[in-house]
Protein backbone atom coordinates (compact mmCIF):
# COMPACT_ATOMS: atom_id res chain seq x y z
CA UNK A 1 0.00 0.00 0.00
CA UNK A 2 1.39 3.41 -0.94
CA UNK A 3 0.26 6.99 -0.56
CA UNK A 4 -1.86 8.22 2.31
CA UNK A 5 -5.37 7.16 3.32
CA UNK A 6 -8.27 9.45 2.64
CA UNK A 7 -9.25 11.41 5.72
CA UNK A 8 -12.96 11.48 4.85
CA UNK A 9 -15.73 9.01 5.51
CA UNK A 10 -18.04 8.56 8.44
CA UNK A 11 -17.55 6.66 11.68
CA UNK A 12 -15.92 3.25 11.40
CA UNK A 13 -16.81 0.72 14.10
CA UNK A 14 -14.03 -1.79 13.44
CA UNK A 15 -11.21 -0.40 15.59
CA UNK A 16 -10.84 0.72 19.20
CA UNK A 17 -7.88 2.72 20.51
CA UNK A 18 -6.13 1.80 23.74
CA UNK A 19 -3.87 4.38 25.40
CA UNK A 20 -1.61 3.93 28.43
CA UNK A 21 -0.39 6.92 30.42
CA UNK A 22 1.53 7.80 33.57
CA UNK A 23 1.91 11.36 34.89
CA UNK A 24 1.60 13.01 31.48
CA UNK A 25 -1.71 14.80 31.77
CA UNK A 26 -0.94 17.55 29.25
CA UNK A 27 0.27 15.17 26.55
CA UNK A 28 -2.60 12.77 27.13
CA UNK A 29 -5.25 15.49 26.84
CA UNK A 30 -3.72 16.61 23.54
CA UNK A 31 -3.74 13.05 22.22
CA UNK A 32 -7.35 12.46 23.30
CA UNK A 33 -8.45 15.69 21.59
CA UNK A 34 -6.80 14.54 18.36
CA UNK A 35 -8.36 11.07 18.64
CA UNK A 36 -11.77 12.64 19.25
CA UNK A 37 -11.38 14.52 15.97
CA UNK A 38 -10.71 11.44 13.86
CA UNK A 39 -13.34 10.76 11.19
CA UNK A 40 -13.47 7.10 12.28
CA UNK A 41 -14.73 8.10 15.75
CA UNK A 42 -13.07 5.09 17.41
CA UNK A 43 -13.97 4.04 20.95
CA UNK A 44 -11.07 5.10 23.18
CA UNK A 45 -9.92 3.29 26.33
CA UNK A 46 -7.33 4.84 28.64
CA UNK A 47 -5.41 2.94 31.29
CA UNK A 48 -4.07 5.45 33.81
CA UNK A 49 -1.03 3.78 35.36
CA UNK A 50 -1.35 5.39 38.81
CA UNK A 51 -0.74 8.98 37.73
CA UNK A 52 -0.40 11.53 40.52
CA UNK A 53 -0.84 14.67 38.41
CA UNK A 54 -4.63 14.80 38.14
CA UNK A 55 -4.77 12.82 34.90
CA UNK A 56 -7.84 10.76 35.80
CA UNK A 57 -9.87 13.76 36.95
CA UNK A 58 -8.99 15.69 33.79
CA UNK A 59 -10.03 12.78 31.55
CA UNK A 60 -13.35 12.37 33.34
CA UNK A 61 -14.00 16.12 33.08
CA UNK A 62 -12.93 16.77 29.47
CA UNK A 63 -13.51 13.40 27.79
CA UNK A 64 -16.51 11.71 29.41
CA UNK A 65 -16.91 9.43 26.39
CA UNK A 66 -13.53 7.78 27.10
CA UNK A 67 -13.53 4.56 29.12
CA UNK A 68 -11.05 5.21 31.92
CA UNK A 69 -9.34 2.32 33.71
CA UNK A 70 -7.46 2.87 36.97
CA UNK A 71 -5.64 -0.27 38.13
CA UNK A 72 -4.19 1.61 41.12
CA UNK A 73 -0.55 0.88 40.27
CA UNK A 74 1.80 1.37 37.36
CA UNK A 75 1.40 -1.72 35.17
CA UNK A 76 3.58 -0.44 32.33
CA UNK A 77 2.72 -2.12 29.04
CA UNK A 78 0.41 -4.58 30.81
CA UNK A 79 -1.97 -1.64 31.12
CA UNK A 80 -2.68 -2.27 27.44
CA UNK A 81 -3.82 -5.78 28.31
CA UNK A 82 -6.41 -4.29 30.65
CA UNK A 83 -7.58 -2.03 27.87
CA UNK A 84 -7.90 -4.85 25.36
CA UNK A 85 -10.12 -6.75 27.79
CA UNK A 86 -12.66 -3.96 27.28
CA UNK A 87 -12.40 -3.96 23.49
CA UNK A 88 -15.46 -5.15 21.57
CA UNK A 89 -14.18 -4.42 18.06
CA UNK A 90 -12.25 -6.82 15.80
CA UNK A 91 -9.18 -4.56 15.77
CA UNK A 92 -7.32 -2.54 18.37
CA UNK A 93 -4.94 0.35 17.76
CA UNK A 94 -2.46 1.32 20.43
CA UNK A 95 -1.39 4.83 21.30
CA UNK A 96 1.03 6.24 23.79
CA UNK A 97 0.10 9.51 25.43
CA UNK A 98 2.52 11.33 23.10
CA UNK A 99 1.38 9.73 19.82
CA UNK A 100 -1.74 9.98 17.68
CA UNK A 101 -3.14 8.49 14.47
CA UNK A 102 -3.53 10.48 11.27
CA UNK A 103 -7.14 10.84 10.06
CA UNK A 104 -8.09 7.95 7.80
CA UNK A 105 -5.29 5.63 8.90
CA UNK A 106 -7.45 3.54 11.24
CA UNK A 107 -9.97 2.96 8.46
CA UNK A 108 -7.21 2.02 6.02
CA UNK A 109 -5.64 -0.36 8.57
CA UNK A 110 -8.97 -2.09 9.13
CA UNK A 111 -9.39 -2.49 5.37
CA UNK A 112 -5.96 -4.16 5.18
CA UNK A 113 -6.78 -6.55 8.02
CA UNK A 114 -10.27 -7.31 6.72
CA UNK A 115 -8.90 -8.78 3.51
CA UNK A 116 -6.05 -10.78 5.04
CA UNK A 117 -7.22 -13.23 7.72
CA UNK A 118 -3.69 -14.39 8.67
CA UNK A 119 -2.40 -10.85 9.11
CA UNK A 120 -2.19 -10.06 12.83
CA UNK A 121 -0.83 -6.52 12.73
CA UNK A 122 0.00 -3.57 10.52
CA UNK A 123 2.55 -0.99 11.63
CA UNK A 124 2.39 2.58 10.41
CA UNK A 125 4.96 5.07 9.24
CA UNK A 126 5.99 7.28 12.17
CA UNK A 127 6.38 11.02 11.75
CA UNK A 128 8.27 12.95 14.43
CA UNK A 129 6.66 16.20 15.49
CA UNK A 130 6.93 19.14 15.43
CA UNK A 131 9.57 18.84 12.68
CA UNK A 132 7.55 16.44 10.50
CA UNK A 133 10.47 14.11 9.72
CA UNK A 134 10.39 10.31 9.62
CA UNK A 135 11.43 8.48 12.74
CA UNK A 136 14.74 6.63 12.09
CA UNK A 137 13.04 3.31 12.86
CA UNK A 138 10.93 3.66 9.70
CA UNK A 139 13.92 2.75 7.53
CA UNK A 140 14.32 -0.45 9.56
CA UNK A 141 10.65 -1.34 8.98
CA UNK A 142 10.75 -0.47 5.30
CA UNK A 143 13.96 -2.46 4.74
CA UNK A 144 12.98 -5.52 6.77
CA UNK A 145 15.05 -8.56 5.72
CA UNK A 146 12.16 -10.97 6.24
CA UNK A 147 10.34 -12.58 3.36
CA UNK A 148 6.60 -13.05 3.51
CA UNK A 149 3.71 -14.15 1.32
CA UNK A 150 2.77 -11.99 -1.63
CA UNK A 151 -0.53 -10.96 -0.09
CA UNK A 152 1.12 -8.87 2.61
CA UNK A 153 0.48 -5.14 2.15
CA UNK A 154 4.15 -4.33 2.70
CA UNK A 155 7.40 -5.78 4.09
CA UNK A 156 7.04 -8.65 6.54
CA UNK A 157 8.02 -7.72 10.10
CA UNK A 158 9.48 -9.70 12.97
CA UNK A 159 8.27 -7.25 15.58
CA UNK A 160 6.18 -4.10 15.82
CA UNK A 161 5.99 -0.77 17.60
CA UNK A 162 2.97 -0.75 19.87
CA UNK A 163 2.27 2.98 19.59
CA UNK A 164 2.14 2.72 15.80
CA UNK A 165 0.33 -0.58 15.25
CA UNK A 166 -3.20 -1.85 14.68
CA UNK A 167 -3.64 -5.48 15.75
CA UNK A 168 -6.27 -8.12 15.32
CA UNK A 169 -7.89 -8.29 18.76
CA UNK A 170 -8.27 -12.08 18.78
CA UNK A 171 -4.62 -12.55 17.77
CA UNK A 172 -3.45 -10.28 20.58
CA UNK A 173 -5.52 -12.15 23.14
CA UNK A 174 -4.58 -15.56 21.77
CA UNK A 175 -0.87 -14.79 22.16
CA UNK A 176 -1.37 -13.67 25.74
CA UNK A 177 -0.83 -9.94 25.29
CA UNK A 178 2.21 -8.20 26.75
CA UNK A 179 4.21 -10.26 29.24
CA UNK A 180 3.96 -8.89 32.79
CA UNK A 181 7.58 -9.74 33.55
CA UNK A 182 8.94 -7.27 30.99
CA UNK A 183 6.79 -4.39 32.26
CA UNK A 184 7.87 -1.77 29.71
CA UNK A 185 10.62 -1.19 27.18
CA UNK A 186 10.91 -3.26 24.00
CA UNK A 187 8.04 -5.40 25.27
CA UNK A 188 6.71 -5.88 21.73
CA UNK A 189 9.45 -8.30 20.65
CA UNK A 190 8.32 -11.16 22.86
CA UNK A 191 4.66 -10.81 21.88
CA UNK A 192 5.58 -10.53 18.19
CA UNK A 193 7.66 -13.71 18.35
CA UNK A 194 4.80 -15.58 19.96
CA UNK A 195 2.45 -14.34 17.24
CA UNK A 196 4.86 -15.58 14.56
CA UNK A 197 5.09 -18.91 16.34
CA UNK A 198 1.32 -19.24 16.09
CA UNK A 199 1.45 -18.71 12.33
CA UNK A 200 0.49 -15.04 12.18
CA UNK A 201 2.10 -12.44 9.94
CA UNK A 202 2.89 -8.81 10.63
CA UNK A 203 3.56 -6.12 8.05
CA UNK A 204 4.70 -2.56 7.62
CA UNK A 205 2.12 -0.46 5.78
CA UNK A 206 3.61 2.76 4.41
CA UNK A 207 0.20 4.29 3.73
CA UNK A 208 -0.64 4.46 7.43
CA UNK A 209 0.73 7.29 9.56
CA UNK A 210 1.22 7.89 13.27
CA UNK A 211 2.56 11.15 14.69
CA UNK A 212 4.94 11.17 17.66
CA UNK A 213 5.88 14.21 19.70
CA UNK A 214 8.13 12.84 22.41
CA UNK A 215 7.15 13.87 25.91
CA UNK A 216 9.51 16.27 27.63
CA UNK A 217 9.02 14.12 30.73
CA UNK A 218 10.61 11.06 29.10
CA UNK A 219 13.56 9.62 31.05
CA UNK A 220 15.77 8.38 28.23
CA UNK A 221 18.31 6.74 30.54
CA UNK A 222 15.66 4.74 32.37
CA UNK A 223 14.18 3.67 29.04
CA UNK A 224 17.62 2.50 27.86
CA UNK A 225 18.04 0.41 31.01
CA UNK A 226 14.65 -1.22 30.52
CA UNK A 227 15.21 -1.74 26.80
CA UNK A 228 18.53 -3.51 27.31
CA UNK A 229 17.25 -5.56 30.24
CA UNK A 230 14.23 -6.71 28.23
CA UNK A 231 16.35 -7.48 25.17
CA UNK A 232 18.38 -9.84 27.35
CA UNK A 233 15.28 -11.40 28.88
CA UNK A 234 13.68 -11.90 25.46
CA UNK A 235 16.92 -13.50 24.24
CA UNK A 236 17.00 -15.93 27.15
CA UNK A 237 13.27 -16.69 26.95
CA UNK A 238 12.98 -17.47 23.24
CA UNK A 239 16.35 -17.89 21.49
CA UNK A 240 17.97 -21.37 21.36
CA UNK A 241 21.01 -21.85 23.61
CA UNK A 242 23.88 -21.03 21.25
CA UNK A 243 22.23 -17.97 19.65
CA UNK A 244 21.25 -16.76 23.13
CA UNK A 245 24.82 -17.03 24.38
CA UNK A 246 26.22 -15.33 21.28
CA UNK A 247 23.65 -12.52 21.48
CA UNK A 248 24.43 -11.96 25.14
CA UNK A 249 28.15 -11.79 24.41
CA UNK A 250 27.55 -9.40 21.52
CA UNK A 251 25.55 -7.08 23.72
CA UNK A 252 28.18 -7.17 26.45
CA UNK A 253 30.81 -6.17 23.90
CA UNK A 254 28.89 -3.37 22.18
CA UNK A 255 26.65 -1.52 24.63
CA UNK A 256 28.04 1.65 26.23
CA UNK A 257 30.24 0.92 29.23
CA UNK A 258 28.37 3.07 31.71
CA UNK A 259 26.25 2.79 34.82
CA UNK A 260 23.02 2.47 32.82
CA UNK A 261 24.30 -0.65 31.04
CA UNK A 262 25.56 -2.06 34.33
CA UNK A 263 22.12 -1.53 35.88
CA UNK A 264 20.47 -3.27 32.94
CA UNK A 265 22.70 -6.35 33.20
CA UNK A 266 22.25 -6.50 36.97
CA UNK A 267 18.46 -6.35 36.62
CA UNK A 268 18.54 -8.98 33.87
CA UNK A 269 20.66 -11.31 36.02
CA UNK A 270 18.32 -10.82 38.98
CA UNK A 271 15.43 -12.03 36.81
CA UNK A 272 17.19 -15.20 35.65
CA UNK A 273 15.24 -17.56 37.96
CA UNK A 274 11.81 -16.69 36.51
CA UNK A 275 13.21 -16.34 32.98
CA UNK A 276 14.72 -19.83 33.03
CA UNK A 277 11.49 -21.28 34.46
CA UNK A 278 9.56 -19.80 31.54
CA UNK A 279 12.21 -20.38 28.86
CA UNK A 280 10.65 -21.82 25.68
CA UNK A 281 13.02 -21.57 22.68
CA UNK A 282 11.54 -21.11 19.22
CA UNK A 283 11.91 -23.76 16.49
CA UNK A 284 14.74 -23.58 13.95
CA UNK A 285 12.71 -21.92 11.16
CA UNK A 286 11.68 -19.06 13.41
CA UNK A 287 15.19 -18.72 14.85
CA UNK A 288 16.43 -18.13 11.30
CA UNK A 289 14.08 -15.15 11.06
CA UNK A 290 15.18 -13.82 14.44
CA UNK A 291 18.82 -14.13 13.41
CA UNK A 292 18.15 -12.24 10.17
CA UNK A 293 16.52 -9.43 12.14
CA UNK A 294 19.44 -9.29 14.55
CA UNK A 295 21.93 -8.95 11.68
CA UNK A 296 19.89 -6.17 10.09
CA UNK A 297 19.60 -4.23 13.36
CA UNK A 298 23.35 -4.04 13.91
CA UNK A 299 23.49 -0.94 11.72
CA UNK A 300 20.21 0.57 12.89
CA UNK A 301 20.60 3.99 14.49
CA UNK A 302 17.13 3.54 15.98
CA UNK A 303 18.38 0.73 18.21
CA UNK A 304 21.81 1.93 19.25
CA UNK A 305 20.72 1.85 22.90
CA UNK A 306 21.08 -1.93 22.89
CA UNK A 307 24.26 -2.19 20.90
Amino acid sequence: MTGHPAAGGGPDGRTSVVVITHNRRTELLRTLALLRGLPERPPVIVTDNASRDGTAAAVRRDFPEVRLLQPGRNLGAVGRNLGVRQVRTPYVAFCDDDTWWEPGSLRAAADLLDGRPRLAAVTARIVVEPCGTEDPVVAELRDSPLRGPGWLPGPALGSFLAAATVLRTDAFRGAGGFHPGLWLGGEEELLATDLLRQGWWMSYAAGLTVHHQASVLRDSTARRVLGLRNTLWFTWLRRPLLPALLRTAQLMATVPRDTASLRAFRQAAAGLPWVLRQRDPVPAELEQRLAALQRARRTSTARSYVG
